[in-house]
């Protein structure tokens, strides 16, 4: 583990090539520390869990294990096997005396099956609706909660892409069962990820914490540097912007983004061009022909031809829709969360990201993203200018609202 008491960041004109993995690690963690004005937490355990056959396994056994609190919210909580298993779960809870609160977007859980939340409101769940549209002014209901938090008795907790619903069961065999990702968080940052749960239960409930909340300090669970990032709906620049600026500007060697819907504005394609044009290898993987947004994906399409340009490669996944949300950077860190790439997470809504500085959790993430590349279409430079021109008026057709994709 590396503190920033083991080393000051080394100075920026030596070169890149001779820092160490530690000094890299450091570099960034200052960087981020001072620049989004949030301390890093040292002494974590992370897990990082592929798809649904390892992601709810994980969250349901930690539900059914609470023996205090389950703090929980999502933004798609639809129909399925999965969606009742997870209702009967927390409705267990709730009846054996457990604090149990469900935090759910008006919008994106709007097709849960009434049922479940019959059957949850009578065990004794407290459940809450963040921004119903229909009681909301037009510039609120374009702020949505994006975020995916679980939280159970403030020691464990799991964040990332993933959604309740049949659509993220599986192992991305098909195009049945989507490519996410999803960590299980042991340590000081739990704290982190229960604030982003507590920042928007306050905007949908009067009562914030209540004499089960016992408030427990945390022990050391492992090595991980964790910094939890924030990102709310409101005007001007924000913390998840800085942290992806701050990220893809650190990078030396490789940069790596997988994201299930890309639609960035000008400056962060620049960005990443820059990054490309000072020799680091960049890589991007994102939907191909499995995307449950076309839209969005077309709007991102009319940068590829300025990308592959800058020798950025572009990876689309065949099997089915790719739904992860992570970076890696020079093989020294890691972010994962709700987070893509897009207008709409970096400008409109409430999202919640792990920027993890650790070796073993980074190399996992990279394992992760050859594995996905190995199923991969990568576009061609040549090949994508001889585009058709129907395409390309798709792609000018998305230009107006691209902002809010």
């Amino acid at each position: 583990m590396t503190t920033t008491q083991d080393m000051a960041e080394p100075a920026d004109h030596l070169d890149r090539g001779r820092r160490t993995p530690a000094e890299r690690a450091v570099r960034i963690r200052r960087r981020l520390e001072r620049l989004i004005g949030i301390a890093a937490t040292e002494g974590n355990a992370l897990v990082a869990l592929r798809n649904g056959d390892e992601i709810f396994p994980a969250m349901l056994d930690a539900i059914r294990s609470a023996e205090h609190t389950v703090d929980m919210m999502t933004f798609v909580y639809w129909k399925g096997a999965i969606a009742r298993e997870f209702a009967h779960a927390l409705a267990d809870r709730a009846r054996a005396g457990i604090r149990v609160r469900l935090l759910l977007d008006g919008f994106g859980s709007r097709l849960i099956d009434k049922d479940l939340l019959v059957e949850m409101g009578r065990a004794g769940v407290q459940v809450a609706w963040f921004r119903k549209p229909l009681y909301l002014s037009l510039l609120k209901q374009n702020h949505r909660c994006h975020r995916k938090v679980l939280v159970v008795d403030e020691q464990v907790a799991f964040t990332g892409g993933v959604g309740i619903a049949e659509e993220w069961c599986g192992d991305a065999r098909n195009p049945q069962e989507w490519r996410d990702t999803h960590v299980e968080v042991r340590g000081p940052a739990v704290d982190g990820i229960a604030a982003a749960f507590a920042q928007n239960w306050a905007e949908c409930h009067d009562e914030l914490f209540d004499d089960r909340d016992r408030f427990t300090l945390h022990s050391p669970q492992g090595d991980a540097v964790v910094q939890v990032v924030r990102g709310s709906a409101s005007f001007g620049w924000q913390d998840m912007q800085t942290l992806i600026r701050v990220i893809i500007e650190s990078a030396e060697e490789r940069l790596r983004l997988a994201t299930a819907y890309f639609s960035p504005d000008a400056h962060f394609i620049e960005l990443l061009c820059a990054a490309a044009r000072r020799g680091v290898e960049v890589e991007i993987l994102l939907p191909g022909p499995h995307t449950d947004k076309r839209v969005c994906q077309l709007a991102g399409q009319r940068y590829y031809e300025d990308l592959l340009g800058c020798g950025v490669k572009i990876y689309q996944y065949q099997p089915t829709m790719m739904h992860a949300k992570v970076i890696t950077v020079d093989r020294t860190a890691a972010l994962v969360g709700s987070t893509n790439f897009n207008r709409r997470s970096l400008d409109h809504d409430e999202e919640v990201m792990l920027a993890v500085l650790d070796h073993d959790f980074t190399a996992t993430i990279d394992a992760h993203f050859d594995t996905d590349v190995a199923a991969s279409e990568r576009m061609r430079s040549g090949r994508w200018k001889r585009r058709s021109p129907l395409q390309r008026a798709r792609e000018a057709a998305v230009r107006p609202i691209r902002r809010y994709l």
